[in-house]
């Protein structure tokens, strides 16, 4: 496995239950990679996600995540793991009973944070960064989907993680608010951050498109090792 990855996976066969899902997934992801991981429902891309960031255990092969070994991953420096992660999920997972300040304070104050200016100041800051400044006093259920997905941005990027890990983040929006979102994916990728966006979304992929890892039969296959060009729609389509 090559050191300079930031994801690496060697031989990994990805469970879910007792199930295999994934067999013998061999990856390499460099720091500042912008990756599509597409495929049917239940192909498998969830999966790989939940093994990325210690949410599903690793039996065999072997896996680095941002200079984490996985096989030999203890559950106490599970937490460390996920610093170095932004989770962006498809239904928000905001907590419902705070506003989004609170939302975001909580999260701070979760990894260690301690100073109250030192929190506002990095909530302001993540909150201008994708326009939604003006919605810090506002409870989860008073914003729209794409509003709420801003806001899921915002709480991936709170700790300023290595990675971004995206499952379907644009599943629910329309496509105009696909187009915000991905400017707004594609500006953090600039600065340096790996994004994997695991998506059903043809729009986006043919608007931005990019290296593509599909998950198809049981394989994970890269589109960046075939020389020909690649008709994903089938593998798009619900």
């Amino acid at each position: 496995m090559s050191s300079e990855s930031i994801i690496s996976l060697q031989d990994v066969d990805i469970f879910q239950q007792d199930q295999l899902i994934l067999s013998r997934v061999s990856l390499d992801i460099k720091p500042g990679e912008f990756v599509y991981l597409i495929g049917k429902v239940g192909s498998g891309k969830s999966s790989l996600i939940k093994v990325l960031n210690a949410e599903l255990d690793l039996f065999n092969g072997e896996a680095r995540v941002a200079g984490f070994n996985l096989r030999k991953l203890k559950r106490s420096e599970i937490p460390f793991l996920r610093r170095k992660l932004g989770m962006i999920f498809q239904d928000f997972r905001l907590l419902t009973d705070r506003n989004v300040h609170d939302n975001l304070s909580f999260v701070l104050k979760a990894t260690g944070w301690k100073i109250d200016k030192a929190i506002e100041n990095r909530i302001n800051e993540v909150m201008e960064r994708v326009g939604m400044k003006s919605k810090l006093k506002r409870m989860p259920h008073e914003l729209s989907g794409g509003e709420q997905q801003r806001i899921v941005i915002a709480r991936a990027i709170l700790n300023d993680p290595d990675i971004i890990l995206a499952d379907e983040p644009t599943g629910n929006l329309d496509p105009e608010t696909s187009d915000e979102l991905m400017r707004i994916f594609k500006e953090i990728n600039q600065q340096g951050k790996t994004i994997l966006v695991a998506t059903h979304d043809y729009h986006i992929l043919n608007r931005y498109p990019g290296r593509t890892l599909v998950c198809a039969e049981n394989k994970l296959s890269d589109s960046s090792q075939t020389e020909t060009e690649v008709d994903f729609s089938d593998l798009l389509e619900e």
